[in-house]
């Protein structure tokens, strides 16, 4: 039986090299998301804490109208920082949705090298099988005219 050679078989390596450079991206991307999004739960709760702190100092007994309004502007500073914050994460959402697409083709294009290696496979066994009959044929037709010249 002869040696199978996939003659596209650099392509398929390729590929295979696209798709987990797709895949790294993609996770990466990943952390990014998840790191934009513990900034924003982070402001989140700095704009709880400001607002709490902001309560307690209007039911105070002595009132500072010093400090509640620096406690205002912090709010409103920290509000601002979830406004922009917010964005970034929807940016970061898109940056993932587009390396997923990315590693979503790469995979296909892998799988579809993958599927013409099979079928090349296949014919190629096909070939030895039909290759392997004539042979068989061969002997026999030869094997049985040497039974007859005696």
């Amino acid at each position: 039986m002869g040696r199978f050679v996939y003659r596209m078989q650099n392509i398929l390596e390729i590929k295979d090299k696209m798709e987990q450079q797709a895949k790294n991206e993609f996770a990466a991307e990943n952390i990014r998301v998840l790191e934009e999004e513990e900034k924003l739960q982070t402001f989140v709760h700095k704009r709880e804490n400001l607002e709490m702190e902001g309560k307690k100092l209007l039911l105070a007994d002595r009132l500072s109208i010093l400090d509640i309004e620096e406690n205002k502007k912090l709010v409103a500073h920290a509000r601002e920082q979830i406004r922009a914050q917010t964005i970034q994460v929807r940016m970061a959402h898109k940056r993932l949705e587009e390396k997923r697409v990315k590693m979503q083709t790469a995979m296909q294009e892998r799988k579809t090298q993958e599927i013409l290696k099979e079928k090349a496979f296949d014919v190629f066994l096909q070939e030895e099988k039909a290759a392997e009959s004539k042979e068989i044929d061969e002997l026999t037709s030869y094997t049985h005219g040497q039974k007859n010249r005696q």
